[in-house]
């Protein structure tokens, strides 16, 4: 593990819990044995060997204890079921990766690491990994995370009044741009739980905070007790701006100052504990502006890319020469609303074009013609007039905010999810004193 970088060991280890042999064509050894049973698939003890060692690589990355052996492959064991539900789900419900998908993520994943993807499969082969395992790991997280889209994410509605709302709590409480580095323990209760296993739950998670106020580590404590999705990872939930910071806990961890540990907080869920680790606040928005005009046309069947480009060398020599670029635009254009304003786009901000023609305004001065260049819409050459320095934080934390609900309300009803697909499925597990 020591060629790679903390951040690809981390991704190893997620992408680890989610790998899913054939069953169809996997059958287990004989000195193989069944660990779990889930629905009509077995996970068994191979698997389950492997990523515990995996996990066990990315805690030591960490610098995080180690839980006892049982406990640690119980965890581990928790974590395969649920992806193992998720991809019998997205198999289901038709959810599947193309290998042109898989392969550019592969090539970003070896790029993100400073390698080209022949010598990243080589460092993985160094490493111990099969490389053909690892691509069909990768797959399996991208079907997992399109499933969540569709089945969660995508069925998520923010309403304008909700961000009002937002906003205003944000301004009230003072809390503009602030953001919270949390960590977190999840002691569920299944849906509909009877009130002997609400207060079973609420018992361990008394003995849990008794624990950390006495001094007990709260990562280990995570690993080693927590039910959350996070829990191998420490509990660490990351830095979370306000908004985006769970509803059932927002106003807990806003009176709480770095260190602190909350009292159990319920929730649908079950009980959770947050742990402040620090936190930090915002700065204002500030972003380049560029007012920027184009010329557009589109290849067609009596047009082709060729003589498209060829005719704009033709319109930028004359611009070149003296012409008027908006006079032209008006005549040539075929982007037909801003060539009855000259060609004019107004003053863009970053991110708001498509990226080729934002990577071919960015280099260009003020008053400078692009060469002709193409994107999805047709080819085109561009001027840039001005560019400014413009205060965007109302826009910006408009934005933001609108972004901050919908990702909270989507993690909320995310967790329900998972909890009613592993409650309704059948789990089966055979795990001895050893694992």
């Amino acid at each position: 593990m020591r060629f790679f970088s903390t951040a690809l060991l981390l991704l190893i280890c997620v992408i680890g819990g989610v790998s899913q042999p054939r069953a169809e064509t996997q059958a287990p050894t004989p000195l193989d044995r069944v660990v779990a049973v889930v629905n009509d698939q077995v996970i068994v003890k191979s698997e389950l060997d492997s990523k515990v060692r995996l996990v066990r690589a990315q805690l030591q990355a960490q610098h995080t204890q180690i839980p006892p052996e049982n406990v640690l492959r119980k965890q581990v064991l928790d974590r395969m079921v649920v992806q193992r539900l998720e991809l019998q789900l997205a198999a289901n419900n038709g959810i599947k990766v193309d290998d042109e998908t898989l392969n550019a993520s592969m090539r970003r994943l070896a790029r993100q690491n400073n390698m080209t993807l022949t010598q990243f499969r080589q460092t993985l082969q160094s490493e111990g990994y099969d490389y053909d395992q690892f691509r069909e790991d990768i797959r399996h997280q991208i079907v997992i995370r399109r499933l969540q889209q569709k089945t969660v994410a995508d069925r998520v509605h923010v309403t304008s009044q909700e961000v009002d709302n937002e906003l205003a709590r944000m301004n009230a409480q003072g809390q503009k741009n602030r953001e919270y580095h949390l960590a977190h323990i999840l002691v569920a209760v299944p849906e509909a739980a009877s009130p002997a296993q609400i207060k079973k739950a609420h018992g361990k998670a008394e003995a849990i905070l008794h624990k950390l106020r006495n001094g007990a580590d709260f990562a280990e404590t995570a690993v080693a007790q927590s039910d959350g999705q996070q829990a191998l990872k420490g509990g660490d939930l990351g830095w979370r701006s306000a908004g985006q910071l769970p509803t059932f806990f927002a106003n807990s961890v806003r009176k709480m100052k770095p260190g602190d540990v909350s009292d159990p907080i319920r929730t649908p869920s079950g009980f959770h504990i947050i742990k402040l680790v620090a936190e930090r606040g915002g700065k204002r928005h500030v972003i380049t502006q560029t007012l920027v005009r184009h010329i557009l046309l589109k290849p067609s069947a009596v047009l082709t890319d060729q003589q498209a480009r060829h005719e704009l060398e033709q319109l930028r020599t004359r611009i070149e020469n003296g012409a008027d670029f908006a006079t032209l635009a008006k005549a040539h254009s075929e982007d037909k609303v801003s060539a009855a304003n000259g060609g004019s786009l107004g003053w863009v901000n970053p991110g708001q074009l498509v990226p080729r023609f934002e990577q071919e305004m960015k280099q260009l001065k003020i008053g400078q013609i692009s060469q002709p260049f193409k994107t999805r819409f047709g080819w085109h050459i561009v001027q840039v007039l001005d560019r400014r320095q413009h205060d965007s934080t109302k826009d910006y934390r408009r934005t933001l905010a609108r972004e901050q609900v919908h990702k909270r309300k989507t993690e909320e009803q995310l967790n329900l999810w998972l909890r009613r697909l592993r409650d309704e499925a059948y789990v089966e597990y055979h795990l001895d004193d050893k694992g």
